[in-house]
């Protein structure tokens, strides 16, 4: 029986990646064993060897060792090319990979690891990527159990050598932690929440610093663990002990929240494939045209049992991002606000609606003129607006939200939240996104109750304004607010309430 990496349909063709490496194997087969032949290589013979190799470790279990060696020998560009081979495989055959071939993978990253090979993080974030939110198979909760025992096994190597990639791991497993929390108890889940719950809480205890450079959403994604008890010890000292965390300087939970998180990290929670298909539907599906690829995206991403918290995650990565040149922003060209409606529309459960709400608005309560990208809070407005009067009732839940949010996210911080919203929406009209917001206030669809509080944050917008129209330069207020957070801080309408008691 011929060696492959895929699984593959019958009458579907072979992907011309593994064909390359195959080809590769082929035609070096006789080189594969030893003795080895030790020669001086030109470029196209090195990369050969290289995806002979990889296909030899990936393809025959039973020679890895011997194929390990081989490349060990043969070495000349700090492993480079090799790992790029690898992440490009991981990439873009990942899902359709044969069991043992998934196998073979995570024990080549493995010896990657050991010998650091250049480009060693950029394997590793992609097998962090291919961990998919709400697929609760054996497959997945296997990839996730080994990608967070490497990153326990190798704590000391990654701190030392790329402490940016046990960030990205934190990010991850977070995340994670919150849906698996959710699944019924097994001994493999269980197993993977002790893991996962052992690594996050090392990381934030032992290296906060570390753990500051996410940002903001590292205090959005640890609202959903609260009720953890490690987790609800940690929230206590941020909230009432910060100096616990030995960082000079940090002395409120605001501070963070002053933070904005990079782009990059959003990435971690869609697949790559899922990536392309987002970037397609955003840049080359014409708006009226949208409604077969939505039905594909949903039928192959969202259709699994469990899937529908993926949600959350792919309206963070598209307000956060993917953010269209001027050249894509066409009318005619699906814009972002209208696929994260369709999204919302497609909640189910009210805790994956409430935490998709707050993934769209997260960057408004904080949001900084001078700090924040305007792009971040672009979809919100504008689905609020063009939702105006055929989709009103999405117009209303979500106004709703927001004014809920900045009355009770943080009680104790409640002027931080305001001013974040009021910014917000001060530049959102300055920068012309939308050149009134009358229609929020004015609209009679909406509930007087609600336009009279929306009227108010226009007020405290039209007074930031007034003060920086009046003033040289701009001051940003990095006092400190009060030094604790109160469990009453977050509203019972809330997706995350907090409780320290």
């Amino acid at each position: 029986m011929a060696l492959k990496l895929t699984e593959r349909g019958i009458h579907e063709a072979e992907n011309p990646i593994e064909v390359s490496f195959r080809e590769a194997f082929e035609l070096l087969k006789p080189q594969l064993n030893p003795p080895f032949t030790l020669k001086v290589l030109t470029q196209e013979e090195y990369s050969n060897l290289n995806k002979a190799i990889i296909f030899g470790i990936l393809s025959q279990p039973n020679l890895a060792e011997v194929h390990i060696k081989h490349l060990h020998a043969i070495i000349i560009d700090g492993y480079d090319f090799f790992t790029c081979m690898l992440v490009k495989i991981v990439d873009e055959l990942y899902a359709k990979l044969l069991d043992s071939v998934k196998i073979q993978l995570i024990w080549v990253t493995k010896e990657m690891l050991n010998v650091l090979a250049i480009g060693f993080d950029k394997l590793l974030v992609a097998l962090l990527r291919q961990i998919v939110g709400g697929d609760f198979s054996e497959g997945n909760l296997w990839l996730c159990l080994e990608m967070v025992a490497l990153f326990l096994a190798n704590w000391d190597c990654l701190l030392e050598e790329e402490p940016l990639i046990l960030n990205k791991g934190l990010y991850v497993f977070l995340r994670l932690l919150a849906d698996h929390y959710r699944v019924p108890s097994n001994p493999m889940v269980d197993g993977l929440k002790r893991m996962e719950v052992v690594y996050c809480v090392r990381l934030l205890r032992e290296q906060f610093l570390l753990c500051l450079k996410i940002g903001r959403d590292l205090i959005r994604l640890l609202q959903d663990l609260v009720h953890i008890p490690e987790f609800k010890a940690i929230w206590k000292d941020l909230l009432l002990n910060p100096r616990q965390f030995g960082v000079d300087g940090f002395r409120d939970i605001s501070q963070i929240y002053h933070t904005k998180t990079p782009s990059s990290y959003f990435l971690l929670r869609v697949t790559p494939e899922m990536e392309t298909k987002l970037r397609f539907l955003l840049t080359n599906v014409k708006l009226g045209s949208q409604k077969r690829y939505q039905v594909w995206f949903a039928k192959k991403f969202l259709g699994v049992p469990g899937s529908e918290v993926i949600l959350i995650d792919i309206v963070r990565f598209i307000c956060c991002s993917v953010h269209p040149s001027s050249e894509i922003m066409q009318p005619d060209i699906l814009p972002r606000w209208a696929v994260v409606g369709w999204l919302l529309t497609s909640c189910r459960k009210s805790y994956v609606e409430a935490n998709l709400k707050l993934a769209l608005f997260y960057d408004w309560l904080f949001y900084d003129e001078i700090t924040d990208n305007v792009m971040n809070i672009e979809p919100a407005i504008l689905l609020m607006l063009n939702s105006i009067p055929n989709y009103i009732e999405v117009t209303r839940t979500l106004l709703e939200f927001l004014l809920i949010v900045v009355d009770n996210y943080d009680i104790e911080r409640k002027e931080v939240v305001s001013k974040g919203v009021s910014t917000a929406l001060s530049t959102l009209v300055k920068r012309g996104i939308v050149s009134s917001l009358d229609v929020l206030t004015h609209c009679d669809m909406i509930s007087p109750v609600h336009r009279e509080m929306f009227g108010k944050l226009v007020l405290v917008m039209q007074g930031i304004h007034s003060k920086k129209l009046g003033s040289a330069s701009i001051i940003h207020d990095m006092s400190p607010p009060p030094s604790h957070l109160l469990p009453s801080s977050l509203g019972s309408q809330h997706p995350n309430r907090v409780n320290c008691n």
